[in-house]
């Protein structure tokens, strides 16, 4: 213990987005303090959510975790914004608004998402990188309660958890959506569920329980985990099931629910014509269906896959698996999580999100082209030619009858108009605002937008520019 550095305060005046008694590390002398720095864009941050929920739950009688929050986009400063992403990823320990990076410097940070642990008697035993060193990280979380516990320092007692709510609604954080000229599909991420709808929103159906977890079968009984994307094939329903790293499908007859690919647990395969469901996936978002195969953004491995649905055969489509914006033949170029997918011809246009760019795939031949966006940090809030247009983390694209691509520009609060020719984008003009919208679909000459951090869908008459609020289970 006398080998380690006292741990640095954390700043009197963070901002702490989910409770008004900030954290102290010299109030937390005996326990043990996990600090996780992270940014809500982030999957890698996503996926270490897990383990410290587990580590949360497994030692409450002597670790505090606190967050630490340090943004990649503008837009993820506010703390308005960052209490929404809290509340959608459910987290229940102190999150603090580092908008300046002052904790990560003082912890000499320099990847999202990264661990600090800071033992008994307030100094820095650990700083951990990444999302790969689980099993280590939790051997050292109880190694340094065991050894607080022998020089008879370990305070016992659990800290409390906080939180600062949603407001109750029928939808929570609406994350999918897919629509056709009879129906509007939804998935209720917050809820945990997907909801079959008509287009003025009364509840016809409703797949899944509302409890997180992986199960299949009847409607009512089966469980989902913060699902996304939605994609249709005669009467089968896709969900891409992030939570649970797979790919449900919904028969739309009977109601019943199954699990098409993936293993339910995070892994990062690649695929070349292998067996669906034996196949491990990490953080499938959106979901598109061309001919008899649905192609799946995978974003936790920036990777496009190709599911037979004949055969039940899965590939690679396009993707090394590293993180980038190259484009070229599907073996060689390079995605930055890509989120959202939407089909015209035999094209796939891709929302990539942590490259702030719309990219098109060649589904007969994998090659990738980048419609807009110039790089990883190449991002803002700009319309204008190929070369002038910024976005900023959009998460989902949607394609109307004349091939104009509608882009959720999701932390520019905005929905923007893409030509797949040129380039050259422009903003949707709208009279309703926006807050992070994470999904899109087109019918009917109406664009449905997930208005997700307003927890409802809203609909625009392309024609008219007439815009309603979608009463979904309202009435």
């Amino acid at each position: 213990m006398d080998e380690r550095r006292a741990a640095t305060p954390l700043p009197p005046d963070l901002e702490w987005v989910n409770t008004d008694v900030a954290p102290c590390l010299d109030a937390s002398r005996g326990r043990v303090v996990l600090l996780w720095f992270w940014s809500y864009d982030n999957v890698n941050s996503w996926n270490l959510m897990p383990l410290v929920r587990r580590l949360e739950d497994s030692h409450h009688d002597g670790l505090v975790v606190i967050g630490v929050h340090c943004p990649k986009f503008p837009r993820q400063r506010d703390g308005d914004a960052l209490l929404r992403a809290v509340n959608r990823h459910r987290l229940r320990h102190p999150i603090a608004n580092d908008r300046d990076f002052r904790v990560w410097r003082d912890y000499a940070i320099q990847a999202w998402p990264s661990i600090a642990l800071v033992d008994a008697a307030g100094r820095l035993a650990a700083v951990y990188a990444g999302e790969g060193r689980s099993a280590e990280i939790e051997a050292h979380v109880g190694a340094l309660l065991d050894e607080a516990a022998a020089h008879d320092l370990r305070v016992y007692e659990p800290a409390e958890a906080v939180a600062r709510p949603e407001p109750r609604a029928v939808l929570a954080f609406p994350a999918g959506l897919l629509v056709d000229e009879q129906r509007l599909f939804v998935a209720d991420s917050g809820h945990d569920r997907v909801l079959e709808c008509s287009h003025d929103g009364r509840v016809l159906r409703a797949f899944g329980s509302g409890n997180a977890g992986h199960a299949d079968g009847v409607a009512s009984l089966a469980c989902f985990r913060q699902p996304h994307g939605l994609a249709r094939k005669g009467q089968a329903l896709y969900v891409a099931d992030t939570g649970n790293h797979c790919v449900r499908r919904v028969d739309l007859v009977s109601g019943e629910v199954d699990t098409v690919l993936g293993t339910a647990r995070a892994g990062r395969a690649r695929p070349v014509a292998a067996d669906a469901p034996v196949t491990a996936l990490n953080t499938p978002i959106g979901l598109a269906v061309i001919g008899d195969d649905l192609f799946v953004a995978i974003a936790g491995q920036h990777q496009v896959w190709r599911f037979d649905l004949a055969t039940r055969l899965v590939s690679v489509l396009a993707g090394t698996g590293d993180l980038g914006l190259v484009d070229g033949s599907g073996s060689e170029a390079a995605f930055a999580q890509p989120s959202g997918l939407a089909a015209v011809g035999r094209e796939l246009v891709v929302a990539d999100a942590a490259s702030s760019a719309i990219r098109a795939v060649d589904v007969d031949t994998g090659r990738v082209a980048t419609v807009v966006g110039h790089g990883l940090y190449a991002y803002g809030d700009a319309s204008g030619t190929r070369a002038e247009s910024r976005l900023q983390y959009p998460l989902a694209v949607a394609i109307d009858p004349r091939g104009l691509i509608y882009v959720a520009d999701s932390c520019n609060d905005a929905v923007r108009l893409v030509s797949r020719r040129s380039g050259e984008t422009r903003p949707l003009r709208m009279t309703h605002p926006l807050r992070e919208p994470h999904a899109l679909g087109v019918a009917r000459n109406t664009l449905f937008i997930a208005n997700t951090n307003q927890h409802e869908i809203v609909a625009i008459d392309l024609g008219s520019g007439a815009l309603r609020r979608v009463p979904v289970g309202e009435t």
